[in-house]
Protein backbone atom coordinates (compact mmCIF):
# COMPACT_ATOMS: atom_id res chain seq x y z
CA UNK A 1 0.00 0.00 0.00
CA UNK A 2 2.94 2.07 0.51
CA UNK A 3 6.25 2.59 0.81
CA UNK A 4 6.48 -0.10 2.77
CA UNK A 5 4.06 -2.14 1.22
CA UNK A 6 1.28 -1.03 3.61
CA UNK A 7 -1.73 0.04 1.29
CA UNK A 8 -5.46 -1.33 1.71
CA UNK A 9 -6.78 0.24 -1.68
CA UNK A 10 -8.27 -1.99 -3.47
CA UNK A 11 -15.81 -11.61 -11.99
CA UNK A 12 -16.36 -14.18 -11.17
CA UNK A 13 -17.20 -17.15 -12.31
CA UNK A 14 -16.41 -20.18 -14.69
CA UNK A 15 -18.70 -21.22 -17.64
CA UNK A 16 -20.94 -23.98 -18.43
CA UNK A 17 -20.64 -28.27 -18.16
CA UNK A 18 -20.07 -29.80 -20.74
CA UNK A 19 -22.70 -31.60 -23.42
CA UNK A 20 -25.29 -34.47 -22.06
CA UNK A 21 -24.24 -37.96 -23.47
CA UNK A 22 -26.38 -38.56 -26.47
CA UNK A 23 -28.16 -42.26 -27.23
CA UNK A 24 -29.58 -43.96 -24.49
CA UNK A 25 -27.57 -42.40 -21.60
CA UNK A 26 -28.94 -41.55 -18.57
CA UNK A 27 -30.21 -37.83 -18.63
CA UNK A 28 -27.94 -35.20 -17.17
CA UNK A 29 -30.33 -34.49 -14.28
CA UNK A 30 -29.92 -38.51 -13.49
CA UNK A 31 -26.21 -37.92 -13.01
CA UNK A 32 -26.12 -35.31 -10.82
CA UNK A 33 -25.27 -37.24 -7.73
CA UNK A 34 -22.21 -38.55 -10.05
CA UNK A 35 -20.49 -35.27 -9.87
CA UNK A 36 -22.61 -32.27 -9.58
CA UNK A 37 -23.50 -31.82 -12.99
CA UNK A 38 -25.28 -28.81 -13.15
CA UNK A 39 -22.95 -26.63 -11.41
CA UNK A 40 -22.58 -22.63 -12.82
CA UNK A 41 -20.32 -20.74 -11.25
CA UNK A 42 -21.89 -17.29 -13.60
CA UNK A 43 -20.40 -15.82 -16.96
CA UNK A 44 -16.50 -15.02 -16.77
CA UNK A 45 -16.18 -11.35 -15.54
CA UNK A 46 -14.08 -8.88 -18.93
CA UNK A 47 -10.64 -9.34 -18.98
CA UNK A 48 -11.21 -12.73 -17.22
CA UNK A 49 -10.56 -14.57 -20.89
CA UNK A 50 -7.74 -15.28 -22.32
CA UNK A 51 -7.03 -15.53 -26.36
CA UNK A 52 -6.00 -18.61 -27.41
CA UNK A 53 -3.96 -19.61 -30.70
CA UNK A 54 -3.38 -23.52 -32.04
CA UNK A 55 -0.47 -24.84 -32.35
CA UNK A 56 -0.34 -28.18 -34.15
CA UNK A 57 -2.41 -30.49 -31.77
CA UNK A 58 -1.22 -27.96 -28.42
CA UNK A 59 -3.42 -24.86 -27.61
CA UNK A 60 -1.30 -21.95 -25.95
CA UNK A 61 -2.41 -18.60 -24.72
CA UNK A 62 -1.29 -16.08 -26.58
CA UNK A 63 0.94 -13.55 -25.18
CA UNK A 64 0.75 -15.18 -21.46
CA UNK A 65 3.77 -16.23 -19.52
CA UNK A 66 3.08 -19.92 -19.00
CA UNK A 67 5.60 -20.23 -16.59
CA UNK A 68 6.66 -23.96 -14.41
CA UNK A 69 4.87 -25.28 -11.74
CA UNK A 70 5.30 -23.73 -8.38
CA UNK A 71 5.80 -26.72 -5.85
CA UNK A 72 2.73 -27.56 -3.74
CA UNK A 73 3.92 -29.29 -0.66
CA UNK A 74 5.97 -27.02 2.00
CA UNK A 75 5.95 -25.75 5.14
CA UNK A 76 3.90 -22.89 3.89
CA UNK A 77 1.30 -22.53 1.70
CA UNK A 78 2.28 -21.56 -1.66
CA UNK A 79 0.84 -18.09 -3.12
CA UNK A 80 1.73 -16.11 0.18
CA UNK A 81 5.31 -14.98 -0.55
CA UNK A 82 5.20 -16.97 -3.59
CA UNK A 83 6.44 -13.95 -6.69
CA UNK A 84 3.22 -12.28 -7.58
CA UNK A 85 1.36 -13.95 -10.82
CA UNK A 86 -0.48 -11.99 -13.42
CA UNK A 87 -3.89 -13.29 -12.56
CA UNK A 88 -6.75 -13.62 -9.77
CA UNK A 89 -9.72 -16.18 -9.34
CA UNK A 90 -10.69 -15.76 -5.62
CA UNK A 91 -13.83 -17.66 -4.24
CA UNK A 92 -15.11 -18.25 -0.93
CA UNK A 93 -17.89 -21.04 -0.12
CA UNK A 94 -20.32 -21.30 2.49
CA UNK A 95 -20.27 -25.06 3.91
CA UNK A 96 -23.55 -26.69 3.33
CA UNK A 97 -22.95 -29.93 5.49
CA UNK A 98 -22.79 -30.98 8.92
CA UNK A 99 -21.26 -34.15 8.79
CA UNK A 100 -17.70 -33.02 9.48
CA UNK A 101 -16.61 -36.41 8.61
CA UNK A 102 -17.70 -35.70 4.65
CA UNK A 103 -15.88 -32.84 5.59
CA UNK A 104 -12.92 -33.64 6.42
CA UNK A 105 -13.00 -36.01 3.26
CA UNK A 106 -13.73 -33.11 1.28
CA UNK A 107 -10.66 -31.33 2.26
CA UNK A 108 -8.54 -34.17 1.68
CA UNK A 109 -10.10 -34.41 -1.87
CA UNK A 110 -9.07 -30.68 -2.46
CA UNK A 111 -5.61 -30.79 -1.70
CA UNK A 112 -5.22 -34.07 -3.87
CA UNK A 113 -7.03 -31.91 -7.07
CA UNK A 114 -4.96 -28.88 -6.08
CA UNK A 115 -1.59 -31.29 -6.03
CA UNK A 116 -2.77 -32.39 -9.52
CA UNK A 117 -3.63 -28.78 -10.73
CA UNK A 118 -0.93 -27.25 -9.72
CA UNK A 119 1.41 -29.51 -11.48
CA UNK A 120 -0.26 -28.99 -14.68
CA UNK A 121 -2.13 -32.09 -14.56
CA UNK A 122 -5.85 -33.05 -14.76
CA UNK A 123 -7.98 -33.87 -11.95
CA UNK A 124 -8.85 -37.56 -10.96
CA UNK A 125 -9.04 -39.67 -14.25
CA UNK A 126 -8.80 -36.55 -16.54
CA UNK A 127 -11.11 -34.84 -18.96
CA UNK A 128 -12.46 -38.05 -21.56
CA UNK A 129 -11.95 -41.04 -21.90
CA UNK A 130 -13.64 -42.61 -18.77
CA UNK A 131 -16.68 -44.05 -18.26
CA UNK A 132 -19.67 -42.18 -20.92
CA UNK A 133 -22.32 -42.22 -18.69
CA UNK A 134 -20.85 -40.17 -16.03
CA UNK A 135 -19.25 -36.57 -15.89
CA UNK A 136 -15.67 -36.48 -16.45
CA UNK A 137 -13.49 -36.00 -12.77
CA UNK A 138 -12.10 -32.90 -15.46
CA UNK A 139 -14.02 -29.80 -16.83
CA UNK A 140 -11.41 -29.96 -19.38
CA UNK A 141 -11.04 -26.04 -20.55
CA UNK A 142 -7.68 -26.66 -19.03
CA UNK A 143 -5.97 -29.30 -21.62
CA UNK A 144 -3.09 -29.00 -23.17
CA UNK A 145 -1.99 -25.55 -20.74
CA UNK A 146 0.92 -25.39 -19.07
CA UNK A 147 0.65 -24.84 -15.03
CA UNK A 148 1.66 -21.17 -15.18
CA UNK A 149 2.55 -21.16 -12.36
CA UNK A 150 -0.37 -22.14 -10.27
CA UNK A 151 -0.62 -21.72 -6.72
CA UNK A 152 -4.14 -22.62 -4.23
CA UNK A 153 -3.96 -21.29 -1.20
CA UNK A 154 -7.10 -22.47 1.46
CA UNK A 155 -8.21 -20.44 4.36
CA UNK A 156 -10.97 -20.85 7.10
CA UNK A 157 -12.89 -18.41 8.18
CA UNK A 158 -14.52 -16.93 11.55
CA UNK A 159 -17.55 -18.71 10.96
CA UNK A 160 -15.86 -22.16 10.21
CA UNK A 161 -15.23 -22.36 13.45
CA UNK A 162 -18.77 -22.11 14.58
CA UNK A 163 -19.14 -25.65 13.05
CA UNK A 164 -18.09 -29.07 13.79
CA UNK A 165 -17.13 -28.20 17.04
CA UNK A 166 -13.81 -26.15 16.81
CA UNK A 167 -15.24 -23.28 18.62
CA UNK A 168 -12.17 -23.93 21.13
CA UNK A 169 -9.43 -24.09 18.39
CA UNK A 170 -10.42 -20.43 16.58
CA UNK A 171 -7.11 -18.49 17.00
CA UNK A 172 -6.97 -15.38 19.49
CA UNK A 173 -5.92 -13.63 16.52
CA UNK A 174 -8.47 -14.04 14.10
CA UNK A 175 -10.92 -11.54 14.97
CA UNK A 176 -14.21 -10.02 13.25
CA UNK A 177 -13.24 -7.18 11.88
CA UNK A 178 -14.61 -3.92 13.39
CA UNK A 179 -16.32 -1.43 11.31
CA UNK A 180 -13.99 1.44 9.78
CA UNK A 181 -15.13 4.67 8.80
CA UNK A 182 -16.19 4.95 5.36
CA UNK A 183 -16.83 1.60 4.53
CA UNK A 184 -19.72 0.41 2.62
CA UNK A 185 -19.65 -3.36 3.12
CA UNK A 186 -21.90 -5.56 0.74
CA UNK A 187 -22.41 -8.91 3.05
CA UNK A 188 -23.57 -10.73 0.07
CA UNK A 189 -20.10 -10.47 -1.41
CA UNK A 190 -18.43 -10.75 2.33
CA UNK A 191 -17.34 -12.97 4.61
CA UNK A 192 -17.71 -17.10 4.34
CA UNK A 193 -16.53 -20.49 5.98
CA UNK A 194 -13.69 -20.37 3.90
CA UNK A 195 -12.01 -19.25 1.02
CA UNK A 196 -9.34 -20.35 -2.08
CA UNK A 197 -7.10 -18.00 -4.39
CA UNK A 198 -5.94 -19.33 -7.07
CA UNK A 199 -3.03 -17.44 -8.63
CA UNK A 200 -1.76 -18.02 -12.41
CA UNK A 201 -0.14 -16.27 -15.43
CA UNK A 202 -3.14 -17.54 -17.35
CA UNK A 203 -6.57 -16.56 -16.22
CA UNK A 204 -8.21 -19.81 -17.81
CA UNK A 205 -5.84 -21.84 -15.61
CA UNK A 206 -6.78 -20.17 -12.22
CA UNK A 207 -10.47 -19.73 -13.21
CA UNK A 208 -10.67 -24.14 -13.87
CA UNK A 209 -8.31 -24.40 -10.76
CA UNK A 210 -11.32 -22.75 -8.86
CA UNK A 211 -14.49 -24.31 -10.58
CA UNK A 212 -13.45 -27.66 -10.54
CA UNK A 213 -12.62 -27.79 -6.98
CA UNK A 214 -16.13 -25.84 -6.52
CA UNK A 215 -17.58 -28.84 -8.62
CA UNK A 216 -15.65 -31.71 -6.35
CA UNK A 217 -17.45 -29.56 -3.35
CA UNK A 218 -21.08 -29.88 -5.06
CA UNK A 219 -23.41 -30.38 -2.37
CA UNK A 220 -20.80 -29.90 0.63
CA UNK A 221 -19.99 -26.02 0.19
CA UNK A 222 -21.11 -23.64 -2.10
CA UNK A 223 -19.73 -20.46 -3.65
CA UNK A 224 -20.89 -17.67 -1.83
CA UNK A 225 -19.00 -15.22 -3.88
CA UNK A 226 -15.96 -14.84 -6.27
CA UNK A 227 -13.72 -11.94 -7.67
CA UNK A 228 -11.35 -12.32 -11.09
CA UNK A 229 -8.38 -10.18 -10.47
CA UNK A 230 -5.82 -9.15 -13.44
CA UNK A 231 -2.62 -6.70 -13.63
CA UNK A 232 -0.89 -7.69 -10.11
CA UNK A 233 -0.65 -4.20 -8.08
CA UNK A 234 2.33 -5.74 -5.67
CA UNK A 235 5.21 -7.71 -6.07
CA UNK A 236 7.08 -10.12 -3.58
CA UNK A 237 10.29 -9.97 -6.12
CA UNK A 238 13.10 -8.06 -4.36
CA UNK A 239 13.94 -5.05 -6.06
CA UNK A 240 11.10 -5.88 -8.90
CA UNK A 241 9.47 -2.57 -10.37
CA UNK A 242 5.99 -1.90 -8.43
CA UNK A 243 3.07 -2.50 -10.83
CA UNK A 244 1.00 0.37 -11.21
CA UNK A 245 -2.71 0.28 -9.72
CA UNK A 246 -5.93 1.80 -11.81
CA UNK A 247 -5.02 5.17 -10.54
CA UNK A 248 -1.76 4.99 -12.51
CA UNK A 249 0.48 5.12 -9.08
CA UNK A 250 2.96 2.29 -7.70
CA UNK A 251 2.07 1.72 -4.35
CA UNK A 252 3.55 -0.47 -1.71
CA UNK A 253 7.20 -0.28 -3.04
CA UNK A 254 8.64 -2.00 0.07
CA UNK A 255 6.26 -4.85 0.17
CA UNK A 256 7.49 -8.44 2.05
CA UNK A 257 9.80 -10.44 -0.70
CA UNK A 258 9.83 -14.02 -0.46
CA UNK A 259 13.43 -14.01 0.13
CA UNK A 260 13.05 -11.99 3.09
CA UNK A 261 12.94 -14.48 5.89
CA UNK A 262 13.56 -12.12 8.75
CA UNK A 263 10.50 -9.80 7.39
CA UNK A 264 8.80 -13.24 6.94
CA UNK A 265 8.87 -14.58 10.24
CA UNK A 266 8.23 -11.39 11.89
CA UNK A 267 5.79 -10.20 10.06
CA UNK A 268 3.82 -12.87 8.09
CA UNK A 269 3.97 -16.36 9.16
CA UNK A 270 2.06 -17.32 12.67
CA UNK A 271 3.87 -18.77 15.56
CA UNK A 272 3.87 -21.28 18.47
CA UNK A 273 5.87 -18.13 20.42
CA UNK A 274 2.06 -16.02 20.13
CA UNK A 275 1.25 -17.65 23.00
CA UNK A 276 -2.17 -18.41 22.13
CA UNK A 277 -3.41 -21.83 23.24
CA UNK A 278 -5.94 -22.59 20.60
CA UNK A 279 -3.59 -21.74 18.03
CA UNK A 280 -0.94 -24.26 17.62
CA UNK A 281 -2.78 -25.90 14.28
CA UNK A 282 -1.67 -22.26 13.20
CA UNK A 283 1.94 -22.55 13.18
CA UNK A 284 3.92 -21.68 9.99
CA UNK A 285 0.41 -20.12 8.83
CA UNK A 286 -1.03 -17.03 8.32
CA UNK A 287 -3.76 -14.46 7.95
CA UNK A 288 -5.85 -13.28 5.57
CA UNK A 289 -7.86 -10.29 4.81
CA UNK A 290 -9.44 -9.54 1.94
CA UNK A 291 -11.33 -6.13 0.93
CA UNK A 292 -13.09 -5.16 -2.75
CA UNK A 293 -11.76 -1.52 -2.65
CA UNK A 294 -14.19 -0.06 -5.56
CA UNK A 295 -12.36 3.12 -7.32
CA UNK A 296 -14.28 6.39 -8.36
CA UNK A 297 -12.37 6.31 -11.99
CA UNK A 298 -14.11 8.91 -13.47
CA UNK A 299 -13.55 11.39 -10.40
CA UNK A 300 -9.99 10.45 -10.43
CA UNK A 301 -9.82 11.04 -13.72
CA UNK A 302 -10.41 14.57 -14.17
CA UNK A 303 -8.48 15.18 -11.24
CA UNK A 304 -5.05 17.55 -11.67
CA UNK A 305 -1.87 15.68 -11.77
CA UNK A 306 -0.84 17.48 -8.86
CA UNK A 307 -3.47 16.79 -6.92
CA UNK A 308 -2.80 13.52 -7.48
CA UNK A 309 1.01 13.30 -6.34
CA UNK A 310 0.31 15.09 -3.60
CA UNK A 311 -3.13 12.22 -2.49
CA UNK A 312 -0.56 9.67 -2.79
CA UNK A 313 2.65 11.47 -2.01
CA UNK A 314 4.66 10.38 -5.03
CA UNK A 315 5.16 11.23 -8.17
CA UNK A 316 3.46 9.40 -11.09
CA UNK A 317 6.26 9.09 -13.79
CA UNK A 318 9.03 7.11 -11.64
CA UNK A 319 6.88 6.47 -8.41
CA UNK A 320 9.57 8.31 -6.39
CA UNK A 321 8.54 9.23 -3.09
CA UNK A 322 8.42 13.08 -3.06
CA UNK A 323 11.70 14.74 -2.62
CA UNK A 324 13.34 11.50 -4.13
CA UNK A 325 14.52 10.28 -7.43
CA UNK A 326 13.59 6.57 -7.70
CA UNK A 327 10.66 4.44 -6.34
CA UNK A 328 12.64 2.07 -4.16
CA UNK A 329 14.10 5.35 -1.87
CA UNK A 330 13.13 5.41 1.82
CA UNK A 331 10.76 7.93 2.10
CA UNK A 332 10.97 11.39 3.82
CA UNK A 333 7.48 11.27 5.67
CA UNK A 334 7.07 15.27 6.69
CA UNK A 335 8.02 16.33 3.19
CA UNK A 336 4.48 14.49 2.43
CA UNK A 337 1.46 16.83 3.17
CA UNK A 338 -0.25 15.43 6.23
CA UNK A 339 -2.97 13.29 4.66
CA UNK A 340 -1.06 11.93 1.85
CA UNK A 341 -1.67 7.86 1.64
CA UNK A 342 2.43 6.55 1.39
CA UNK A 343 2.76 8.97 5.18
CA UNK A 344 -0.27 7.24 6.54
CA UNK A 345 0.03 4.00 5.63
CA UNK A 346 3.66 3.69 5.99
CA UNK A 347 4.86 1.55 9.50
CA UNK A 348 6.33 4.59 11.11
CA UNK A 349 2.71 6.05 11.02
CA UNK A 350 1.89 2.80 12.79
CA UNK A 351 3.61 1.96 15.27
CA UNK A 352 5.29 -0.60 12.94
CA UNK A 353 2.36 -2.60 11.57
CA UNK A 354 3.35 -4.26 8.78
CA UNK A 355 1.81 -6.36 6.13
CA UNK A 356 2.90 -8.42 2.91
CA UNK A 357 0.34 -7.26 0.09
CA UNK A 358 -1.40 -9.22 -3.01
CA UNK A 359 -3.73 -7.35 -4.67
CA UNK A 360 -4.87 -7.50 -7.82
CA UNK A 361 -7.24 -4.74 -10.46
CA UNK A 362 -10.75 -5.72 -11.28
CA UNK A 363 -13.22 -4.47 -13.78
CA UNK A 364 -17.22 -5.59 -13.35
CA UNK A 365 -18.42 -3.68 -16.21
CA UNK A 366 -20.14 -0.93 -15.25
CA UNK A 367 -22.56 0.03 -11.95
CA UNK A 368 -25.77 1.18 -14.48
CA UNK A 369 -24.87 4.47 -14.09
CA UNK A 370 -22.25 4.98 -16.84
CA UNK A 371 -19.35 4.07 -14.37
CA UNK A 372 -16.74 1.32 -14.29
CA UNK A 373 -17.08 -0.88 -11.62
CA UNK A 374 -13.19 -0.91 -11.25
CA UNK A 375 -10.80 -1.04 -8.60
CA UNK A 376 -8.49 -3.08 -6.42
CA UNK A 377 -9.21 -6.40 -4.89
CA UNK A 378 -7.06 -6.10 -1.49
CA UNK A 379 -5.10 -9.08 -0.41
CA UNK A 380 -2.76 -8.90 2.87
CA UNK A 381 -1.42 -11.49 4.78
CA UNK A 382 0.13 -11.10 8.33
CA UNK A 383 0.99 -12.53 11.63
CA UNK A 384 -1.85 -11.05 13.35
CA UNK A 385 -4.61 -8.92 12.05
CA UNK A 386 -4.94 -7.56 15.35
CA UNK A 387 -1.25 -5.97 14.92
CA UNK A 388 -1.35 -5.63 10.90
CA UNK A 389 -4.48 -4.81 9.06
CA UNK A 390 -6.98 -3.19 11.94
CA UNK A 391 -4.72 -0.56 12.91
CA UNK A 392 -3.44 0.48 9.51
CA UNK A 393 -6.82 0.63 8.18
CA UNK A 394 -7.96 2.48 11.54
CA UNK A 395 -5.23 4.91 10.53
CA UNK A 396 -6.23 5.49 7.00
CA UNK A 397 -10.14 5.00 7.20
CA UNK A 398 -9.63 8.39 9.43
CA UNK A 399 -7.46 10.88 7.63
CA UNK A 400 -6.32 9.33 4.40
CA UNK A 401 -6.85 11.82 1.11
CA UNK A 402 -7.61 9.07 -0.98
CA UNK A 403 -10.73 8.17 0.61
CA UNK A 404 -12.17 10.42 -1.43
CA UNK A 405 -11.75 8.31 -4.64
CA UNK A 406 -11.92 5.04 -3.27
CA UNK A 407 -14.63 3.04 -0.75
CA UNK A 408 -14.58 -0.49 0.64
CA UNK A 409 -17.81 -2.38 -0.42
CA UNK A 410 -16.38 -6.28 1.05
CA UNK A 411 -14.63 -7.38 3.29
CA UNK A 412 -13.60 -10.97 4.72
CA UNK A 413 -10.95 -12.54 7.17
CA UNK A 414 -9.12 -16.04 7.46
CA UNK A 415 -6.71 -17.82 9.21
CA UNK A 416 -4.73 -19.48 6.62
CA UNK A 417 -3.21 -22.90 7.97
CA UNK A 418 0.33 -24.31 7.18
CA UNK A 419 1.44 -25.96 3.88
CA UNK A 420 0.79 -29.36 3.36
CA UNK A 421 4.25 -30.96 4.07
CA UNK A 422 4.26 -34.15 2.02
CA UNK A 423 1.25 -36.56 -0.17
CA UNK A 424 0.12 -38.08 3.02
CA UNK A 425 -0.83 -34.40 4.61
CA UNK A 426 -3.85 -32.36 3.70
CA UNK A 427 -5.43 -28.61 3.66
CA UNK A 428 -7.13 -28.31 7.27
CA UNK A 429 -5.14 -31.57 8.78
CA UNK A 430 -3.59 -29.83 12.06
CA UNK A 431 -6.77 -28.01 12.59
CA UNK A 432 -8.76 -31.55 12.46
CA UNK A 433 -6.34 -33.76 14.00
CA UNK A 434 -7.95 -34.17 17.07
CA UNK A 435 -11.39 -36.12 15.68
CA UNK A 436 -10.46 -36.51 11.96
Amino acid sequence: MTDTQNSTNGTSGADAAGAAPAGSAPTRRSLIGWGGAGLALGAAAAGGAVAMTRVGNDVEPAGADTGAAVPFHGPHQAGIATAVQDRLHFAAFDVKTDDRAAFVQLLKDWTQAAARMTAGHTVGEGAYGGLAEAPPDDTGEALGLKPSRLTLTIGFGPSLFEKFGLSDRRPEALVDLPAFSGDNLDKARSDGDLCIQACADDPQVAVHAIRNLARIGFGKVAIRWSQLGFGKTSSTTPDAQTPRNLMGFKDGTRNIAGTETGRLEKFVWADEKDNDANAAWMTGGSYLVARRIRMNIETWDRTPLQEQEDIFGRDKGEGAPVGKAKEHDKPFLKAMKPDAHVRLAHPESNDGATILRRGYSFTDGTDGLGRLEAGLFFLAYQRDVRKGFIPLQRNLSRSDALNEYIQHVSSAVFAVPPGVRDKDDWWGRALFSKEA
